[in-house]
């Protein structure tokens, strides 16, 4: 680019060959960001921002006061070199100057009253920051960039031009069907999955590059905090709900809602180390006397039956195959990649495929991330496939069984952090799960310290009644114990 094009009037437009006379945004572009909205566009639809909201790299973004949902989305930015009307899709691309990277920031307590149009969600001052520096378009395959962003230093978005549900090319042809596109204007290409919410003090870092090609270095944003309250007498006032919660953090999850895992409190040290020790069987005799007779997960098996299994759920739904289904919802970033690229340290991912192994469910490379994530473990009341290098990942596993085929042979994978049937019994997320040679339980969070703690004393009592029938007593009267032998072992207790 050439420097004398650049406004050096205005650092915010220092790395662009002027101040854009358009800023246009595509809505949903990338397969796995629509993956993770349960929906895919046919055609790809735009909204506007305006100029006033760009920004240069090392530039900061107010959070406005009263509002929570500021939300950061990475992005590849195309910046016209020359005007473009009805341009055919072969030509497109030539039209394009430069590639930089974008940050596209919106404000979800505005977006329900926009209703669409994105104007004050998307326009406010700073919510485009655009650069550090420019791609030469004409040295790049359009189709070969990359686009990754961080938060706080870590990477939390990753992907390519190639999981695009439209080429950026495609982009140019179809705008300059309806207006002008003129030197200078850029174009917002969309955000793949990860994109999330950043508060006051959060660092947001994009950066674009080719395949063993140029980078446009690391756009660089930090949040503060707005002190200026909206006006009531003047516009409607921000407001937010469980769905843009939902979907300004990126799942239920995220968002801390019912049934998502922020919601859930994580085993405290202590009280793992306790399920740790007590067997399955004797929490299921536990909770047996409590009324829960159908918590145990039947037909899994243990990859690795010497591994104790201990943590909280996180629920993955599959759904028996129906080719269109699978076709919207089996690819990109679904709802299987969402659950193991989401699971957390000490959970487990329980998943319902009903039963059926005539595919595999998970297979080494969904295992690995989950062991490098921390998970505890996975269980799968349907098949694992390429069960060998599953088990060599370490990870605990509890499967029906082994096959050879995907995924799609049987399963449409559909929902994540839901309630869901795993082997005959109800999982909800954050249920406690423990496994072991035996099987695997489930406990509902509200009883596992209680069940626990009695799992102990009757490990207790059992233990001294194995010495002393050990000893040469008879089991009568001893196993279960009448008042003689309680009183003989309360005194014990007593003692110790």
């Amino acid at each position: 680019m050439d420097e004398n094009t650049t406004d050096a009037s205005d650092p915010r437009y220092s790395a662009l060959p002027g101040r854009p006379g358009k800023i246009i945004a595509i809505h949903l572009s990338y397969a796995s960001r629509a993956d993770q909205r349960g929906r895919r566009p046919q055609h790809p639809s735009y909204f506007f921002k305006p100029s006033s909201s760009v920004a240069a790299s090392g530039s900061t973004i107010e959070r406005p006061a009263g509002t929570e949902l500021l939300a950061f989305e990475g992005e590849i930015a195309l910046i016209i070199a020359t005007p473009a009307r009805h341009v055919p899709l072969a030509d497109a691309w030539s039209h394009v100057g430069w590639v930089t990277a974008a940050n596209d920031f919106g404000l979800y307590d505005l977006r329900a009253n926009d209703k669409g149009s994105n104007v004050r969600s998307k326009g406010g001052d700073g919510y485009t920051p655009l650069g550090p520096a420019v791609i030469d378009a004409r040295t790049v395959d359009p189709a070969g960039l990359r686009v990754r962003t961080w938060l706080n230093g870590a990477l939390v978005q990753e992907d390519t031009t190639a999981g695009l549900l439209f080429p950026l090319a495609q982009l140019v042809a179809d705008l300059s069907q309806h207006f002008t596109l003129e030197t200078g204007d850029v174009i917002l290409t969309g955000t793949p999955a990860g994109s999330s919410v950043a508060g006051p003090g959060d660092v947001v870092e994009v950066e674009v590059d080719a395949s063993g090609g140029p980078s446009t270095g690391r756009l660089v944003t930090t949040v503060v905090q707005g002190e200026a309250a909206f006006d009531p007498e003047l516009g409607s006032l921000p407001a937010v709900d469980d769905l843009q919660r939902t979907e300004a953090w990126g799942s239920r999850a995220a968002a801390g809602l019912p049934g998502g895992a922020r919601a859930r409190t994580a085993l405290s040290p202590e009280l793992r180390a306790k399920l740790e020790s007590v067997p399955v069987a004797g929490l299921s005799a536990q909770l047996r006397k409590r009324g829960l007779n159908d918590v145990t997960i039947d037909g899994v098996r243990p990859l690795h039956p010497e591994a104790k299994l201990v943590g909280t759920a996180r629920t993955l739904r599959f759904v028996p195959l129906r080719e269109d289904l699978f076709a919207s919802h089996g690819g990109g970033f679904n709802a299987q990649k969402r659950a193991f690229d989401a699971v957390g340290e000490g959970e487990v991912i329980v998943i319902e495929a009903r039963g059926e192994t005539g595919s595999g469910t998970l297979g080494d490379i969904l295992a690995i991330r989950a062991h490098a994530r921390g998970a505890a473990g996975i269980v799968t009341d349907g098949g694992v496939r390429d069960v060998d290098a599953v088990t060599a990942v370490g990870i605990p596993v509890y499967t029906a069984g082994a096959h050879p085929a995907v995924l799609g042979r049987r399963h449409v994978p559909w929902d994540h952090d839901v309630t869901i049937g795993c082997g005959g019994t109800t999982v909800q997320p954050g249920d406690v799960i423990v496994g072991d040679a035996d099987g695997v339980i489930v406990i509902p969070p509200g009883l596992v310290e209680e069940v626990v703690d009695a799992a102990l004393d009757q490990e207790d009592e059992d233990s001294w009644i194995a010495q002393r029938v050990a000893e040469g007593h008879p089991i009568d009267g001893l196993f279960p114990m009448n008042e003689e032998w309680k009183a003989r072992y309360r005194a014990w207790r007593e003692s110790k």
